[in-house]
């Protein structure tokens, strides 16, 4: 029998949680660098003018360090971003008080966002 080789897409990930920001408005920032490459997503946050750009920012710069110390067969310059999402992470709930000795609940939405990096040569032939 032959063995057939499977060549294996490199993979980076980078992820952040407890971010303080809800995750229905960080949806909103992935949703415009999802599939893009690396130097062209940076280019859009940083144009961005949500506050969750920032960290966005910083969990892609993270998966890029990650591509540099782990894989060195990664060409950082080719990177695309494969796969960008953002989960809902823990409430933190607390009370406003109200008129007439009401209460108010508010509601302090954090998320946990994840980044996996690919090469985009192999991407391409794949």
């Amino acid at each position: 029998m032959a063995e057939t080789q499977t060549q294996t897409i490199p993979e980076v990930r980078a992820q952040a949680k407890w971010v303080h920001c809800s995750a229905r408005k960080a949806r909103l920032v992935l949703d415009t660098i999802r599939g893009r490459s690396v130097p062209e997503a940076r280019t859009v946050l940083a144009f961005s003018t949500r506050d969750v750009a920032r960290d966005i920012n910083k969990v892609l710069r993270s998966a890029v360090a990650n591509a540099e110390q782990k894989q060195a067969q990664l060409d950082v310059d080719d990177l695309v971003i494969r796969k960008i999402f953002v989960d809902k992470g823990p409430q933190e709930r607390r009370i406003r008080p109200a008129p007439m000795g009401r209460a108010f609940r508010v509601l302090h939405r954090k998320s946990h966002l994840t980044i996996e990096l690919s090469d985009g040569a192999s991407e391409a032939k794949g």
